[in-house]
């Protein structure tokens, strides 16, 4: 066989599967995959028998997803070109977007085609170390909304809330987060269908607290009535496969 190749163990993708599955059944959540940590569409007939669909950061990947997924399609991108939201409302079950000023530009679009449409937020509570480049919550982030920034006349236009701050951490990290959102956004959380929680969730590592995540979920779901997201992309494969050079 020609190298370079990545060799995947079913087994144990199935095996990650199962975890992702039964957190998912615990917690009253639904899990999404996200593509932009893996997007071996090959396997996704496999994946859509546990998960309930995918995570995508812009057109190319929402088609992927709607074409060999074939199930919820959410989207995420700092930025939109109109032209994209257009194809995107046409592909998409749920569409976030990362400030006000594009929620007031298209979110009528969203809710003109039946598309559900949400605003990532900037919880502003940072609980990686060394990692201030790619910290959503690091100073001058534009990742997200901070409250300061936040416009409460978009309300109306929005079903949910998204926030994305861990990068392959555990669930002790996203408690600390989840009190620090709370604090800030909690209190439109009733006014909203859904709260996506964002990757960087190991959950299928050997020392993650599974039973923590399911009831910081949980507690969501009954303090505020939503439907909550995880959209781990790395647990889903995590260990289940062997690059051969």
């Amino acid at each position: 066989m020609r190298t370079p190749y990545f060799l995947i163990d079913e087994k144990k993708l199935v095996q990650n599967l199962e975890i992702l599955q039964d957190v998912a059944e615990r917690a009253g959540c639904k899990i999404l995959l996200a593509q932009k940590a893996y997007s071996v569409w090959q396997t996704y007939p496999l994946i859509a028998r546990y998960l309930a669909g995918t995570e995508a950061s812009g057109l190319f990947e929402a088609k992927l997803g709607r074409e060999e997924f074939g199930k919820e399609v959410h989207v995420f991108a700092p930025a939109y070109r109109e032209e994209d939201i257009r194809q995107l409302v046409k592909i998409a079950d749920h569409i976030v977007f990362n400030t006000p000023a594009q929620v007031r530009r298209f979110a009528p679009l969203c809710m003109e085609k039946g598309v559900s449409a949400g605003l990532r937020v900037n919880p502003e509570c940072s609980t990686q170390e060394g990692h201030a480049i790619y910290d959503p919550c690091a100073p001058g982030s534009r990742l997200g909304t901070t409250l300061a920034n936040f416009d409460e006349s978009v309300l109306p236009l929005l079903d949910g809330l998204h926030f994305h701050t861990l990068c392959e951490q555990n669930s002790d990290d996203l408690e600390v987060t989840v009190r620090a959102f709370c604090d800030k956004f909690g209190k439109y959380l009733p006014r909203m269908k859904w709260l996506n929680l964002g990757g960087g969730h190991h959950i299928t590592r050997a020392d993650y607290d599974v039973d923590r995540l399911v009831r910081t979920v949980r507690g969501l779901k009954e303090k505020y009535g939503v439907q909550v997201y995880l959209e781990p992309g790395e647990a889903v494969v995590l260990n289940a496969g062997t690059l051969h050079a």
